[in-house]
């Protein structure tokens, strides 16, 4: 797993950078999936170890971070419609991307830690 989270991870961070670059730079916020995606990264290479206890440790921090990101990730795609009636396109979008990444992150995590508790080798 702790390989599919260091792919989620680049993905997160070219989302991030297209969202900044696709906004001339003009919007600093637009970088918040790569900042969640170089914490993912960041926990996806320290859960590459053979030591089982850590690797667990490191799973669990970076499947709640992918919660925590997708929860606020919705809060902040309804309170754009709720703000205004047209919310802007491209900000939308990426939070969209963002949401559903984050929200396939956590199901995959999920479905892994439920194979590994019935395998038995927890």
């Amino acid at each position: 797993m702790a390989k599919v989270t260091l792919f989620f991870a680049v993905l997160l961070i070219a989302l991030g950078m297209t969202g900044y670059l696709g906004t001339g730079s003009a919007h600093p916020t637009a970088l918040i999936p790569a900042w969640i995606g170089l914490a993912l990264g960041f926990g996806g290479l320290l859960a590459i170890s053979p030591n089982e206890g850590r690797r667990k440790l490191f799973m669990h921090i970076n499947v709640t971070i992918g919660l925590l990101g997708f929860l606020g990730t919705a809060v902040e795609i309804a309170r754009s419609f709720i703000a205004t009636a047209s919310p802007d396109p491209v900000a939308l979008t990426a939070k969209i991307a963002l949401a559903l990444l984050l929200l396939v992150y956590v199901i995959l995590c999920v479905r892994s830690f439920i194979a590994a508790r019935r395998s038995g080798k927890v």
